[in-house]
């Protein structure tokens, strides 16, 4: 067997730098979600509700990564 090549089918290790940044920040961010826990109000164009600042801030960073993947995904 090459080096070049591995047991996955060529796809390298299962730990990359790559995916230790990622995991590294998602963990921040998931932190920083999770110390912002007062309620705040949030308004969407018309209405105004109510709502923990952790739920609005983890619901952003869910629809940030959903789009970011469909984008990755279109790109490939």
């Amino acid at each position: 067997m090459s080096p070049k090549t591995s047991e996955r089918g060529g796809r390298g290790g299962v730990v990359t730098p790559a995916r230790v940044v990622v995991v590294l920040l998602a963990v921040l961010a998931l932190i920083f979600v999770f110390e912002n826990t007062r309620t705040t109000r949030i308004r969407l164009l018309i209405p105004e509700v109510t709502m923990p600042l952790w739920t609005a801030l983890l619901a952003t960073g869910l629809i940030g990564a959903l789009c970011g993947a469909y984008f990755m995904k279109r790109r490939n």
